[in-house]
């Protein structure tokens, strides 16, 4: 999160937003949030969560295009935690602020467990799940007709602004994203390899319940995209936790991903995109601008640990060479 814009929220922005859906502000339990404000709150015996969104960062039409997104995919059968609507009937509130105004969004809380690090390393199962909940996502998209309309990948918000968060000294990043536009914007554009996706499915994305069945949450990044972008995305998470030192391990833990992944994907006659291996590398790379830059946009790094240190540096290596992850295998 923008450090200027924690400074703009307010108690009473919470307060208010959880009058919005009838709740007492005494029973938000701040959960945090890389872009949002995340609490959470109980009813009836039951969890929810109360999101609130900057409005710099998102608009009244990108939301409502999210919210219908994730209905759509719950009524047609994929485990989404569903929206919540207001004491109005609403999918979202809009408050008012003094410097700038918050959209309020409600979801029930996703039922299982988070799968952290390192359990979700060398999980194969994990792995078939995820292959499976992607793919049928990603038929869902094939046949989807929106009213409301997302934005496309080169409008990302870290793509759009990376120059405003990333410091002078690493300019070279952003001569590699303007590289990298041209590569992406070539591929091949049809509706078996393009359409809306999730944006962001990784382990803090979404929840494990006891028969193993993943249910995804957080569609703030949902955006029309490749479709091999949301296998990227997930790779990524999964192999950025090695470092230089250890790309043998990083090589097996790629292998066992690919595997079972696609084996959970193409479940019931489903074809994984054209040539989506060949394309991994492309999106690797621009997950890794994306989380570089996330992280200068969010975090305090002048005083990095041992690991954020050494990650930026192999990262900002990466980067300006224009390799991805799995290039050196």
């Amino acid at each position: 999160m923008d450090p200027k814009i924690k400074l703009m929220f307010l108690d009473e922005h919470a307060a208010e937003g959880a009058a919005r859906y009838g709740v007492s502000p005494k029973v938000l339990t701040f959960i945090g949030g890389f872009q949002n404000f995340i609490y959470s709150y109980n009813r009836d015996e039951l969890k929810y969560i109360l999101r609130f969104t900057p409005s710099t960062l998102r608009t009244s039409e990108g939301l409502a295009a999210e919210i219908e997104w994730i209905r759509y995919l719950s009524e047609n059968g994929l485990s989404v935690s569903e929206p919540v609507s207001s004491v109005n009937g609403k999918d979202f509130e809009r408050i008012q602020g003094n410097m700038m105004d918050l959209y309020v969004t409600s979801f029930k809380h996703a039922p299982g467990r988070k799968i952290g690090y390192p359990e979700c390393l060398g999980n194969s199962i994990l792995y078939e799940e995820c292959g499976r909940i992607t793919g049928r996502l990603h038929e869902l998209a094939k046949l989807y007709k929106p009213m409301a309309k997302r934005h496309t990948w080169e409008c990302n918000e870290y793509l759009l602004r990376a120059e405003d968060y990333l410091p002078s000294e690493l300019q070279p990043i952003l001569f590699a994203l303007d590289e990298l536009r041209a590569p992406l914007a070539s591929l091949p554009v049809n509706a078996d390899n393009f359409g809306l996706i999730h944006g962001d499915i990784n382990v803090g994305n979404f929840t494990v319940d006891e028969s193993g069945e993943i249910t995804l949450f957080d569609f703030d990044e949902c955006q029309y995209s490749w479709y091999v972008e949301d296998v990227a995305i997930q790779l990524y998470y999964l192999l950025y936790v090695f470092g230089e030192d250890s790309k043998s391990e990083r090589k097996v833990q790629y292998e066992l991903f690919i595997k079972h992944f696609e084996l959970g994907y193409t479940e019931d006659g489903r074809q994984m995109p054209d040539s989506w291996k060949d394309q991994l590398k492309l999106f690797l790379r621009l997950r890794e601008i994306i989380v570089v830059v996330g992280m200068h946009r969010s975090w305090d790094l002048s005083q990095p640990d041992d690991w954020t240190r050494d990650f930026l540096q192999d990262s900002r290596m990466r980067i300006t060479k224009g390799i991805s992850l799995i290039d050196e295998f």
